[in-house]
């Protein structure tokens, strides 16, 4: 073969291997196309990762920068205007001298709003100069860690006053063995403090059973009027000391599924309440209906009423709107909040209205019980009101 056919056929060879490479190469971009085409990259779903986390991260440079974060680090305050929060940028720093993870507290110094208040941040070195800030709401933690420490202090008042009125009246007592007319005086008021102590510690056990409970597994199905003429029975006493009439509309027939004793005793509260909060001779009624697949037990008073500041705090452990009025009428400050729990853990509410100088409404509102086989509106009928006990 001469040269100039050697060359020609080389030639030859390498046109048809520069076509096939590059039939190859299209071939291997069109599936990087395809391969790329059916799904996010792994780059693409870290960043999903991250915009989607409930943690606020940001990635922070040996300046000061803020190269990457994600909207709750915003929304936390760790991030503002592509700068870090001074505190975090403060331990950032101490984290690339030192090699070692630095918590820091980015709470927000004025509490505004819906901003968090308590922000717990973690600093974590990555390497090359770069910082990793991890910061997380836990003002949840802390809202339940200061309930947890009133509760303490308040419990520990509430029981100092009673044993401690009746550590003094023993002692008068005996000083007073030779007077039988104040050692009745006394020895009354010693069993007046050991009974409030009593339903003092009755209360407590009760409402740390309600508590953080689940929905009441057992119910059985209840006679609402059944709970509200045991509810009258016991407070029944109480009004006619105070002279107060109370009015109950007709029987209902109405049912709900529950625990008969906590729902006694959450209406029991409730009636207690209006009559301790009502003036000598004013009328409390109570009336019962169905609406929206709930029943209503509602207890209406002609009292004081209370201030639109002070309804919101009400069912709160031991909140008195008149401490002193309170403790005349031997209230522990926890029936309304049992009542707020007993409604709840039946899958209910507690409502309230009221008007400085008008009186107030409680409403407690229980899902009505359901009859095998029955829709749910099938129970939703009113009731009428009226009568009088």
């Amino acid at each position: 073969m001469t040269a100039l056919g050697c060359l020609a056929l080389s030639a030859g060879a390498l046109l048809s291997g520069m076509a096939l490479g590059a039939a190859l190469a299209a071939r291997r971009a069109r599936r990087r196309v395809v391969r790329r085409s059916t799904g996010p990259t792994v780059a693409e779903l870290g960043l999903r990762v991250l915009h989607s986390s409930n943690s606020g991260i940001a990635v922070v440079n040996r300046f000061g920068d803020v190269l990457l974060h994600n909207p709750r680090a915003a929304e936390l305050g760790v991030v503002r205007g592509l700068r870090p929060d001074p505190r975090a940028w403060v331990a950032a720093e101490r984290v690339l001298q030192l090699g070692e993870r630095v918590d820091v507290d980015l709470s927000p110094l004025e509490h505004r709003g819906r901003q968090p208040a308590a922000v717990r941040a973690e600093v974590r070195p990555l390497g090359e100069g770069f910082t990793v800030v991890d910061a997380s709401d836990d003002s949840d933690a802390v809202r339940l860690e200061a309930t947890r420490r009133d509760f303490v202090a308040n419990v520990s008042h509430e029981l100092k006053t009673p044993v401690g009125a009746i550590a003094l009246l023993a002692e008068a007592v005996i000083g007073a063995g030779d007077d039988p007319v104040e050692v009745r005086r006394f020895g009354t008021k010693i069993i007046n403090e050991a009974t409030r102590l009593g339903a003092l510690v009755t209360e407590l056990i009760a409402l740390s059973r309600l508590t953080g409970a689940d929905a009441l597994p057992d119910l059985a199905v209840v006679e609402v009027d059944g709970v509200v003429r045991e509810a009258l029975d016991r407070c029944r006493l109480a009004a006619e000391s105070a002279g107060i009439d109370i009015a109950v509309d007709e029987q209902s027939g109405l049912l709900v599924d529950g625990d008969r004793t906590l729902l006694v005793t959450a209406l029991s509260n409730l009636m207690d309440n209006a009559i301790a909060y009502s003036s000598p001779g004013s009328p409390v009624s109570l009336s019962r209906r169905v609406s929206g697949g709930l029943v209503e037990v509602a207890v209406t008073d002609r009292g004081i009423g209370i201030a639109p500041e002070h309804q919101q705090r009400v069912f709160e452990r031991f909140f008195r709107v008149d401490p002193a009025r309170s403790r005349a009428t031997g209230g522990t400050g926890l029936g309304l909040a049992i009542v707020k729990h007993v409604a709840a853990n039946h899958g209910g509410e507690v409502r309230l209205w009221s008007r400085q100088g008008t009186g107030s409404t409680f409403t407690m509102r229980i899902p009505a019980h359901v009859p095998a086989g029955a829709e749910p509106s099938t129970v939703d009928v009113p009731v009428e009101t009226g009568g009088m006990v």
